[in-house]
């Protein structure tokens, strides 16, 4: 009875990922990475730039932007604070 429960979620997942294209996509970065004519060092990467995800100099200079604006933020803070006081 478990087998038939496993091959009817499996059934049930494979629909959910052909009725969402990612089955698709998939095979339209696997393909696109078959047929290049150099092989990227990193192909995780390149399958990621593929399907628009950010790379990991995105997220590098994504969270150095968010330390930044974190520390502008508070300083804001301070100066409203300290104008606050004076009032």
């Amino acid at each position: 009875m478990s087998y038939h429960s496993s091959e009817a979620k499996k059934e049930e997942f494979r629909k959910y990922l052909e009725t969402n294209q990612v089955i698709d996509s998939l095979t339209r970065v696997l393909v696109n990475l078959y047929e290049e004519p150099e092989k990227p060092d990193q192909p995780v990467e390149y399958i990621k730039r593929i399907l628009g995800g950010a790379s990991a100099a995105d997220y590098e200079a994504l969270q150095q932007e968010n330390a930044r604006l974190r520390a502008e933020v508070e300083t804001l803070r301070k100066k409203l604070n300290e104008q606050q006081q004076q009032q």
